[in-house]
């Protein structure tokens, strides 16, 4: 047999197991620090007597942190490298953190939350793209899962360890800021061994994916807005009903507990079913039981329904990164990482704003119904494109199926 006759097979390159591991440990590390400081955020003005409304506009600040990070990360690609800008932002992130634990002047706060915002958004698009880059299509939703599994942990840590420090906000942001200094050092190191890095993001090309892929940015706009929703907002709807700090702090541990315990399961699922039947799935949970948690009195039962509150939503956000990696790649990668943080950006922005303000004119038990109706709304939109998918392939079969019987019997 010639060798023209045997069949060429595509091979696809190996992983990259060092970058894998620096942008899963990188995210995990600022993870912690999230965690950490945006309860405590909402906590320290409710202490100081800030309203719903002003806390709920102080995450507002971070978000439009994360939409102008989404607007300017093309020229940032362009003027320097991927792996450098990675660590750059690391470091803006802990100089913000720092602005926290030196001010309690509200406005400062605004525009360190601004700040914060900005430098979180531009490692965040960097992950995604790196991490999508980094890893093969047969292992995508594993590896997203994987990802997600230690943003979970680190937010579950951060969380934790905020009864460590009491009242003492200032020293919790000091020792946040010198953490993630440490952290931006290790792209520096590791930066040798890596053998690829975030590609460049073309000018306008951000917003290919609203039009090529708009299921993915609807997605994280609705993970996005819930998920605020819960890391941000929820403590403050806990304080209000009564139950004391240590309690608000614990429920956003088993927040993100359930995070990273699902997320591995997701993950597998991604790989070996259907992304839309994962999503309808995820949203309809999470929507139940944001839903239901006004109803329960036992603290038991409410930690229960919060955890699924957190295992669902941030299976839409794996969804998502997985689909995003299997229909874009190269530079293109990081504009659709920007257009998911863009995404993120406005959804985050209702997150906060909206249930703090309808918090404000209907009561704390407005937050959770708030949340828990967007996700509803968004399963039952997708359940009937998923329905209507199905309804077409039942048709097509009994079409088949019918001209084989009339073939076979005339």
């Amino acid at each position: 047999m010639s060798s023209n006759s045997i069949p060429l097979t595509k091979v696809e390159p190996a992983p990259d197991r060092v970058a894998l591991f620096l942008v899963i440990c990188c995210t995990l590390a600022l993870a912690i620090a999230q965690g950490m400081s945006y309860p405590l955020f909402s906590i320290v003005m409710e202490r100081n007597g800030v309203s719903n409304t002003l806390i709920g506009m102080n995450g507002g600040a971070h978000a439009l942190g994360l939409a102008v990070a989404t607007l300017t990360i093309s020229r940032l690609t362009l003027l320097i490298r991927g792996d450098y800008l990675f660590a750059v932002a690391l470091f803006g992130c802990a100089c913000s953190l720092a602005i926290f634990a030196t001010s309690d002047a509200l406005w400062v706060w605004f525009w360190a939350r601004f700040c914060l915002g900005y430098c979180v958004n531009i490692v965040q698009i960097l992950s995604g793209a790196w991490l999508n880059t980094a890893c093969t299509g047969d292992m995508r939703g594993r590896v997203a899962g994987l990802f997600g599994m230690g943003v979970s942990i680190g937010l579950a840590v951060g969380s934790l360890a905020i009864p460590l420090f009491g009242k003492h906000s200032d020293l919790a942001f000091g020792s946040l800021a010198l953490y993630v200094t440490s952290i931006s050092l290790l792209p520096l190191v590791l930066m040798n061994r890596i053998s690829c890095r975030p590609g460049q993001s073309a000018r306008g090309a951000k917003f290919d994916l609203f039009k090529k892929a708009p299921l993915i940015a609807v997605m994280v706009f609705v993970y996005a807005f819930t998920n605020v929703t819960a890391i941000s907002t929820m403590p403050v709807y806990f304080v209000r009903l009564d139950y004391d700090e240590t309690f608000a702090a614990f429920s956003i541990t088993i927040l993100t507990l359930s995070m990273a315990i699902s997320q591995p399961i997701v993950g597998w699922l991604l790989d070996h079913t259907s992304y839309k039947l994962v999503a309808i799935s995820a949203g309809l949970i999470a929507g139940l039981a944001f839903l239901v948690i006004p109803w329960l009195a036992a603290p038991p039962m409410i930690l229960m329904a919060f955890g699924l509150v957190g295992a669902g939503c941030l299976a839409l956000y794996t969804c998502a990164l997985t689909m995003l990696g299997d229909q874009f790649s190269g530079g293109a990668l990081v504009s659709g990482s920007a257009a998911i943080a863009l995404s993120y950006a406005v959804g985050s922005a209702g997150g906060s704003s909206i249930t703090g303000a309808v918090m404000d004119i209907f009561g704390p038990f407005a937050a959770p119904v708030a949340a828990g109706i967007v996700l509803i709304c968004f399963t039952v939109a997708l359940g009937r494109e998923f329905i209507a998918f199905f309804a077409r392939i039942f048709a097509v079969a009994c079409q088949t199926m019918t001209r084989r019987i009339l073939g076979f019997l005339f």
